[in-house]
């Protein structure tokens, strides 16, 4: 009887243990809920929901992307109500804040260097030292954006320098010297009419901004605009999808979300190019917000109204085909979205 209760407990612990090793070693995407008490969300590759952890802090930016960034297993997420970021760290059981870092301006935007935060808020950007698993409270370096003006929308790095779209039509670049921020925000030159830049996504020292109200997507390089390609009507592929707001990139392939067409596209990247390759690779059922990509799963955040949003996955087959793989809807206006890929 004692040998049977011994070996129950044995087989439960090892359940256990199962269940923690794979909740914190699997694939997940993660958003955040916005909300006066803002949680980061976190769900796995079929929808459902694991955690919902306060990220101690206070949501409600809108209007931008990159408002979650991740880098091996850790993840940064803005409070924009109470200026600061939240650096989580994951465990087995899941994931758990490590600890806030103060912003000089409200957070909209944060991504990754090699040993770097940078944190763009709505009038600087600004950036943190890494050091082991701790990122410096305080900032080694802090830049005033060229508008400043409350637009801005999202910040990526771009070789040695920091990539910042402002939607008021700015595309700008700052140097960054040993990670750190330095010297002033130089707008980089773009045809004029093209108005409204929103997301952007990096690569190498190639950087890929959208031009929202005109219908383009751009190809930054060394601090100017090399390329330039279009969802829109006048494009030889059409039809046109409007307003491509943000942006990802897996492989050879970027992928545009577009709000007001409830849609997303695909082009194909080139270095020097920009190819449109499906105007309408999927559609959603709210307005993309922000969009994610890695390996072979796309994620996206929509907006549905009414305070409501909904987080839709994709797979990416080989040519860059999507299929839908599942939708969770969630009871807040969601921002920010990452994938944390499993060991």
């Amino acid at each position: 009887m004692k040998k049977a209760s011994a070996l129950s407990l044995c087989v439960f612990i090892l359940g256990v243990a199962s269940t923690i090793e794979a909740q914190g070693e699997r694939t997940v995407v993660v958003t955040s809920s916005n909300a006066v008490a803002n949680e980061l969300l976190v769900y796995d590759t079929s929808g459902t929901l694991l955690q919902a952890v306060p990220t101690q802090g206070q949501g409600g930016v809108g209007g931008n992307a990159g408002g979650i960034a991740t880098d091996h297993g850790s993840i940064a997420v803005v409070n924009f109500g109470s200026q600061s970021v939240s650096i989580f760290d994951r465990e087995q059981s899941g994931f758990a804040v490590r600890q806030l870092v103060p912003t000089l301006s409200p957070p909209v935007s944060v991504a990754f260097g090699k040993d770097h935060l940078y944190v763009l808020g709505t009038t600087t950007v600004e950036s943190h030292r890494i050091q082991g698993s701790t990122v410096d409270a305080n900032s080694d370096g802090v830049t005033a954006l060229a508008r400043a003006d409350g637009s801005s929308a999202q910040v990526g790095v771009v070789g040695d320098q920091l990539v910042i779209s402002e939607k008021s039509g700015a595309i700008e670049v700052i140097d960054v010297r040993s990670g750190s921020v330095t010297g002033t925000a130089v707008e980089v030159e773009i045809p004029a009419g093209s108005d409204t830049p929103f997301g952007l996504v990096a690569r190498g020292s190639n950087g890929y901004v959208t031009i929202a109200h005109s219908d383009e997507i751009s190809l930054i390089k060394n601090g100017q605009l090399v390329a330039l390609g279009a969802t829109g009507s006048g494009f030889p592929n059409g039809p046109g999808q409007q307003a491509p707001c943000w942006i990802t990139l897996v492989g050879p392939y970027l992928f545009t979300s577009n709000s007001p067409s409830h849609s997303i596209s695909r082009l194909i990247a080139t270095g020097s190019q920009i190819i449109l390759d499906a105007p309408v690779a999927a559609v959603t059922t709210g307005a993309p917000i922000d969009i994610a990509a890695d390996g072979n799963r796309l994620a996206v955040v929509e907006d549905n109204g009414n305070g409501q949003s909904h987080l839709t996955q994709f797979r990416i087959d080989e040519d860059g085909n999507l299929a839908q793989v599942v939708t969770t809807a969630i009871a807040s206006s969601a921002n920010g979205v990452a994938i944390v890929p499993g060991k």
